[in-house]
């Protein structure tokens, strides 16, 4: 079997790059077990312009969000399927001050494209907003599960999908090309997430894994909007809320911890003014995350046909449609991806 590319993993890196390369008439063979999908199975899938206890716009803002509504809408309409849910996120005041200074950002042609307004008085009464708060616009969340079932179902009936486990030992150089078992292709590309640790010619590189909890709880008010101050609360479509999320880098192993809950709740508490809560489903996950808080692109340095696609860490949603056309200018174009994220600046600890 000869096919242009093989990708390892189909999180939503992994989903979204293949599914640049078969819209461009690449051929494509994922390997990927469903159950290693950890880290995008749990995320909550929030892309969110203006983030951090100081309200500063994500990193490279710009570049990213004019990406990510129109790759996935794209991807509903190729499927038939929602899983992107645009929705305002209310930020609430928690004083004067801080109500004074948005009301100054709002005039500042850098903050103008992500701010729906600027509200001076209490929005909801189920909500802890008595100095009002700020509408973010751009922002919403992805069903990211729906989206790689629907994904999954579509490369195993054109045959592009493997779904089992990956033996990094049983790949062979020549040509050119690699091979894997009876497979050959002009280039491997590493979309795994964490798995990618455990490889020969990426464990130089420097992830720093970091684990996040969420909470699928039933409670009342079901909002258009997502609420966010110390905590993220999103009414779902199927009637539960979701509250996330957590961030640990210790115990990594542990499943959901009761701590990382109990975090969840006084958070939730704080925001809200309603306290009853049913908990359905605790979730965790580890994300892969970079020291440097950057992606990770590139080609190998001694392997012309290994490539690597990953390091999104809890930014996945916001960050892959835009590096997804950068990645696939490297492998199409043989075009360096931008120094920021390139894997070149890790070169150094080889």
């Amino acid at each position: 079997m000869e096919v242009d590319f093989l990708l390892i993993g189909q999180g939503l890196a992994g989903t979204v790059l293949s599914y640049r390369l078969i819209k461009s008439g690449y051929s494509v063979l994922v390997i990927d077990q469903p159950e290693s999908n950890n880290s995008s199975r749990v995320a909550a899938g929030l892309y969110n312009p203006l983030t951090g206890r100081k309200m500063v716009k994500t990193w490279n803002a710009d570049l990213l969000f004019p990406e990510i509504e129109p790759l996935y809408e794209t991807m509903e309409q190729e499927f038939g399927t929602n899983f992107l849910f645009k929705k305002p996120i209310y930020r609430p005041f928690l004083s004067v001050e801080e109500q004074n200074e948005w009301m100054g950002n709002s005039s500042d042609s850098k903050f103008q494209t992500y701010l729906e307004k600027i509200h001076t008085k209490s929005l909801f009464e189920e909500v802890v907003n008595e100095h009002g708060g700020v509408m973010l616009a751009q922002s919403g969340y992805l069903d990211i599960n729906t989206l790689l079932d629907v994904y999954s179902k579509f490369l195993l009936e054109k045959d592009f999908l493997l779904e089992e486990s990956f033996e990094e030992n049983e790949l062979g150089f020549g040509d050119g090309k690699i091979t894997y078992r009876d497979i050959e292709a002009r280039g491997i590309v590493y979309c795994n997430g964490l798995g990618a640790m455990k490889s020969a010619f990426f464990k130089y590189l420097p992830f720093s894994p970091v684990k996040g909890e969420i909470l699928d709880l039933e409670q009342e008010f079901h909002p258009k909007e997502i609420i966010n101050r110390g905590v993220f609360r999103i009414a779902l479509e199927n009637g539960l809320v979701r509250v996330g999320s957590t961030y640990s880098w210790h115990d990594l192993d542990e499943g959901p911890t009761e701590r990382a809950k109990n975090e969840l709740y006084d958070r939730l508490d704080n925001l809200m003014k309603i306290q009853n809560k049913k908990l359905v489903v605790h979730k965790s996950g580890v994300r892969p995350a970079t020291k440097d808080r950057r992606p990770m692109l590139g080609k190998h340095p001694d392997h012309d046909c290994v490539y690597i696609f990953n390091g999104f860490g809890a930014k996945g949603v916001s960050l892959i449609p835009y590096y997804s056309k950068m990645m696939f200018d490297l492998l199409v174009n043989q075009n360096q991806p931008h120094i920021d994220v390139n894997i070149s600046r890790f070169f150094k600890y080889i």
